[in-house]
């Protein structure tokens, strides 16, 4: 057989064995790895029956802690709802975590397939153009991660928080709505501490699921006495808008040259560019959700409220 034939008939999957997995009586081929986190990996996959593509978030548990933590992020999609929130599709779990015996458990979740990826992505590709994004575009996606968010803080009787928003964790549908995706890192917004032993588990908590440039003040240094509450995400989410208006977090270059990430970000110093194609209102905007204090950030009613004003004044003026 020639090689044309031999490399058309490899294409088709016939001579090659390929990595599957199964989820409740389902196989799915592997495709490829599409990301790779501190507690997880993604994975492409086709199912076998309808050769239709999803992604898989294959968390391996070394723990019951892990575990746990793993079934509760299922129990989060159950619960959160909404079109731009990542929905879980299936669910499986095997195996028996026992660090004595050294053995894991694996924890699978079926997810949509979103083949544009993340917003990350779309910045760093605008980025190397040098091509900002419209404010008004800019502002309608603002406000729909924003729908999103106020589902997390709506949940009853205990609101949650995300705890890590950052354009890597906001997918993009193909008409480039976003779908806020990675529960992993999701806890009770409404945290009381009491004492230096709940601040320092906190703390490490943060350290470990919440990305150093989008984090929240009060997370890098939780005082022993103290209420956090789900206005850690509001500060997030104004480290994203700043994001998607100039491509990074406003102290990702901190990050980035190895310098204090804690200190700036205690410092509370945001510098905007002298040269830019957004509104002063744009700006205020930002500012508003990068409080210091968790007390002076407006929840999240009041930034949806801001950023519907700031999208009217940017329609009036265009």
């Amino acid at each position: 057989m020639n090689t044309i034939g031999l490399s058309m008939i490899f294409k088709m999957g016939c001579l090659c064995a390929r990595d599957d997995i199964t989820i409740n009586n389902c196989k799915y081929y592997i495709l490829e790895e599409l990301g790779q986190g501190g507690f997880s990996t993604v994975l492409l996959v086709e199912s076998a029956r309808t050769r239709k593509r999803f992604a898989v978030k294959k968390i391996i548990c070394h723990g019951r802690d892990d575990q746990k933590w793993a079934l509760q992020e299922i129990e989060y999609h159950k619960s959160l709802i909404h079109p731009n929130i990542v929905p879980c599709l299936e669910s499986a779990v095997s195996g028996c975590p026992d660090p004595v015996l050294n053995t894991t458990s694996q924890v699978l979740l079926l997810l949509p397939y979103y083949s544009r990826g993340t917003l990350a992505y779309y910045l760093e590709m605008r980025r190397k153009s040098k091509l900002y994004m419209d404010q008004g575009d800019i502002l309608r996606m603002f406000l729909q991660i924003c729908e999103g968010i106020k589902v997390f803080h709506e949940v009853k009787p205990v609101a949650l928080a995300h705890r890590d928003i950052k354009p890597g964790n906001i997918l993009l549908d193909a008409d480039n709505t976003p779908v806020i995706m990675d529960l992993g890192s999701v806890a009770p917004a409404f945290v009381k501490i009491c004492g230096s032993t709940d601040a320092q588990r906190l703390q490490d908590l943060a350290s470990e699921r919440c990305s150093m440039p989008y984090r929240a003040p009060e997370l890098f240094n939780v005082e022993s006495y103290c209420v956090i509450d789900q206005r850690t995400d509001i500060w997030s989410l104004g480290c994203l808008l700043f994001a998607m208006c100039y491509f990074k977090s406003p102290y990702d270059a901190v990050y980035e040259r190895g310098d204090s990430v804690a200190l700036a970000v205690i410092s509370g110093s945001v510098e905007f560019p002298t040269i830019t194609p957004y509104s002063q209102d744009m700006h205020e905007l930002i500012s508003l959700m990068l409080k210091v204090s968790p007390m002076e950030r407006p929840y999240i009613y009041t930034v949806i409220e801001k950023a519907q004003e700031t999208m009217q004044k940017h329609k009036g003026m265009v």
